[in-house]
């Protein structure tokens, strides 16, 4: 039996497959447009995730045959997709809004409605509140009669299976959902607004959740039957793929943005930082997102251009740059500050230095995150797994080593491999079905 897991990300979709004993087929990857800007909100639409993600299952498709194997054989497949991005839709699972993305801001008015409500240690309280992002979205689509609040893995799964209303407990978790008592926080929501007959059914990452619809299957090639497991974000995804699986593993995920997550043997949150946790089995995936990362970097050079400066940089020496790399205004970990504008100045004439000036201050972020975990009572780091495209950079891994002082290793697997085995996982459990 083989297993697929779907990666919906910023920039493109990804696909892997893999075989009963977890080792990796064959993968794909189809790129998608970019967010767009509309006021002070990054939006993408959905049905660029769609095609997306159909011209790359057409790819691993034709992958997978040339491997000897076929769509046929695929028993489950899981989701994931990035943590925060939220849309509304119909009933029929037409989107009545656009995706608003994980890192867009502009939600002040929302943010002071749920600071007056909700505790000051809940983590509803970011500047990027995915529950900010619901109370805005609520308006907008007030005369198109919205059934459903997805995530983005939530209305993929969705489509995939031909009906809402399922969500796993990793992606609902920064929209408000109680993971301690298994609930959504009605007092607080009835308090604000928030519509709850729009709220997903919430079952662990790993549950079998229902099976692909007949229409899709045979537009795949898929056989009928094919399981559809709860996915997770993608960064959980990341981790999981790496094999990581004792307290104090962390991975550190190089990619538009600069993602780390730890496994802990206690949850740690503190919203001030933008730090949450995720609850994995028995454990629990501590960690924040940063704005910083490959995206800011590509605002001044190509990847050609970083590839030709990666030989001149001298990664055991420090540039002695106090640089904090961000795309534009705002910050979420592990500092949540919307306010927080770049620091890249001075600039130096020598390109080669600048570059090393900006890897260096992504490296102090990562340290700064992973001692926030330490210092709130996450399990003590023991080493890190690098995964992500900034990951093949040598240059930055030594730079990295020397500024974090801790062993790293890169890792070749991506979330949707990690999509892959939680979908291996699902479907040879004995995890009661949510249909």
């Amino acid at each position: 039996m083989l297993f697929l897991g779907l990666d919906v990300g910023t920039t493109g979709v990804r696909a892997a497959i893999v075989g009963d004993d977890g080792a990796t087929i064959c993968q794909d990857a189809t790129p998608m447009p970019p967010s767009r800007l509309q006021g002070a909100h990054l939006i993408q639409d959905p049905s660029d995730w769609w095609t997306a993600l159909c011209r790359c299952l057409a790819k691993v498709s034709r992958q997978v045959r040339d491997y000897g194997f076929s769509m046929s054989e695929i028993g489950a497949l899981a989701v994931c997709g990035t943590s925060g991005t939220l849309l509304l839709a119909t009933k029929n699972l037409q989107p009545l809004t656009g995706g608003y993305m994980y890192n867009s801001t502009g939600f002040d008015g929302e943010c002071r409605r749920i600071a007056d409500i909700v505790p000051p240690s809940s983590i509803l309280r970011s500047a990027t509140s995915p529950l900010a992002r619901l109370l805005h979205l609520q308006d907008e689509a007030m005369d198109g009669k919205p059934a459903y609040a997805f995530h983005q893995a939530d209305w993929i799964a969705a489509r995939l299976m031909g009906r809402g209303g399922i969500a796993d407990e990793n992606n609902v978790l920064k929209l408000g959902y109680d993971l301690v008592n298994n609930e959504w926080p009605t007092v607080w929501f009835e308090q604000l607004g928030v519509q709850q007959e729009l709220l997903p059914k919430v079952v662990p990452v790993g549950q079998v959740i229902g099976t692909v619809s007949d229409r899709i299957a045979a537009r795949i090639g898929l056989s009928q039957g094919t399981s559809v497991v709860a996915g997770t974000t993608d960064g959980n995804a990341a981790f999981m793929g790496t094999g990581a699986s004792t307290p104090g593993s962390g991975v550190t995920s190089l990619g538009t943005t600069l993602v780390i997550k730890l496994l802990s043997e206690n949850a740690v949150n503190s919203p001030q930082q933008g730090i949450y946790s995720h609850r994995i089995g028995g454990l629990w995936l501590a960690g924040g997102a940063s704005n910083s990362g490959g995206g800011v970097l590509l605002e001044y050079f190509t990847p050609e251009r970083m590839k030709e400066l990666e030989t001149r940089l001298t990664p055991d020496e420090d540039t002695g740059l106090d640089y904090y790399p961000l795309p534009g205004r705002g910050e979420r970990f592990p500092e949540s500050d919307p306010a927080m504008l770049p620091r890249l100045a001075p600039r130096p004439d020598d390109d080669g230095k600048f570059f090393q000036g900006m890897l260096e201050g992504m490296a102090r972020i990562e340290r700064a995150g992973y001692d926030a975990l330490r210092e709130l009572g996450a399990t003590t780091l023991h080493s890190i797994r690098s995964t992500g495209g900034g990951s093949a950079s040598q240059a930055w891994l030594k730079i990295r080593r020397r500024i974090l002082g801790c062993s790293i290793t890169v890792s070749e697997a991506d979330a949707a491999t990690g999509c892959a085995l939680i979908a291996r996982s699902g479907a040879t459990s004995e995890t009661d079905s949510a249909v």
